[in-house]
């Protein structure tokens, strides 16, 4: 049995929730680098380069709101690195939107297109704004005047936004027009995320949700567990959250808890995700659905289930709840839900936890669909970009999994060993510029 197996319960994108152990993402990055470099037998010079993004452009970014007056808010994006093609990441709208938040997930996006095999390299962006303080004009005019802002950065070439907490297709959408009207031509590959009738692709806004309940579905397997025993627990119920409990659902496994930003349900009979809005259908709706019992969202992070699905934001499970945990295996719905801490301690504990940066990686899987569509101006059907999504997802999976049993590493480790090896190479073949 692996290292980090699962031990018996005995032994021990989206809800707003406030991370009791603040840790920042460009940290946490760093960290878990300098941890799987030390696995490979590569230039101590490339990982000092990774460590540090390519660039940071910090804009202002003032727009007239609906009363006449002027206010000015201030964006990021962060390029991390390049070496693998285009940068690739999401844009996102939140009042603790920071640049050194922006570097570490940046960094995050490198791996994550590294692992999947993707020719992008990461970026991350967005704006420190609280998107419900804004009317969707406000929003509409916030969004061209960023696009405005990042024009000579961003392209289908060079750095492809997406969207993020806080964001959403229409956001891109907008985005994209402001960007083509700048250029005096249609460049739909300039973002992904977009409805699709302005290019954007089929089955793109579920994808990360799909691809949690993919890789949950093959780490049980691996286990040699049953999908139709298995209990889950699912913190954040926005696309991600409500996808993944959706389609694990269907597949048989029983979704026994769900929450919001205001708290969670709880029927340990299994819960009917189907009938329970996600927070895009029906913000903050999940407590106002019916079950036997409420809880809030750190109860919901401490049930004996099989599967804890932490799908909000990032830092959620920190060094002062991981003892407290009580799940079989933890799958990372969210960017950075674990502090290192808290990542320690449950390897000391053997318990699995399959990383982000593959679990969710569908979102950006997809979005390389929505790109090859836009450059070759052919559409893909629902099921085609599902079936890819599926191939692209397994061949991952396989290839962390070898890494992972070929080492005496954890899940994270493996996957970050993958990732890492292939960025390494590239900038190996590629070189220095003098």
């Amino acid at each position: 049995m692996p290292a980090d197996s699962p031990v018996a319960p005995e032994d021990r994108t989206d809800g707003e929730l406030q991370p009791q152990e603040p840790e920042s993402a460009v940290e946490t990055a760093r960290q878990q680098l300098q941890r799987a470099a030390g696995y490979l037998d590569i230039d101590p010079n490339v990982v000092e380069r990774l460590k540090h993004p390519t660039t940071v452009q910090e804009v202002t970014v003032p727009i007239e709101r609906d009363d006449g007056t002027v206010e000015v808010f201030t964006g990021y994006r962060a390029q991390h690195d390049s070496v693998r093609g285009p940068y690739k990441g999401g844009l996102r709208y939140q009042p603790e939107v920071t640049r050194d938040e922006c570097v570490g997930l940046s960094m995050w996006m490198t791996w994550k297109c590294a692992v999947m095999d993707l020719p992008f390299g990461g970026a991350k962006g967005g704006i420190a704004v609280d998107p419900k303080a804004l009317s969707e004009s406000e929003r509409e005019r916030l969004t061209r005047r960023f696009a405005e802002e990042l024009r000579h950065i961003i392209g289908p070439t060079r750095d492809i936004p997406a969207p993020d907490m806080g964001t959403d297709p229409q956001t891109m959408a907008w985005l994209m027009d402001a960007y083509s009207m700048q250029q005096g031509e249609t460049v739909p590959g300039v973002v992904t995320g977009k409805p699709p009738v302005v290019g954007g692709s089929e089955g793109r806004e579920a994808a990360p949700g799909r691809s949690v309940a993919i890789i949950t579905r093959e780490v049980i397997d691996y286990y040699a567990r049953d999908l139709a025993e298995t209990t889950v627990a699912v913190q954040g119920y926005g696309s991600v959250g409500a996808n993944a409990a959706r389609l694990l659902d269907d597949w048989g496994a029983t979704v026994v808890a769900v929450s919001d930003v205001n708290g969670a349900i709880y029927d340990p009979d299994g819960l009917d995700p189907r009938s329970i809005p996600s927070h895009d259908e029906e913000p903050e709706g999940v407590g106002r659905q019916d079950a036997p019992e409420t809880l809030t969202n750190d109860e919901l992070l401490e049930l004996d289930v099989d599967v804890l699905v932490p799908a909000a934001i990032g830092n959620v499970l920190t060094e002062a709840n991981a003892p407290d945990v009580a799940a079989d295996i933890i799958i990372e719905g969210a960017n950075g839900p674990i502090t290192t801490a808290a990542d320690e301690i449950f390897a000391e504990r053997s318990i699995p936890v399959i990383p982000d940066i593959l679990a969710n990686a569908g979102g950006v899987t997809v979005s390389y669909f929505e790109w090859l569509q836009d450059i070759n101006r052919r559409a893909w059907s629902l099921e085609r970009v599902n079936d890819e999504l599926e191939t692209e997802m397994l061949a991952a999976w396989r290839d962390v999994r070898d890494a992972y049993e070929a080492r005496d590493v954890t899940w994270r480790d493996a996957t970050y060993i993958v990732a890492l090896a292939r960025v390494a190479e590239a900038h190996d073949a590629r070189g220095l510029w003098p």
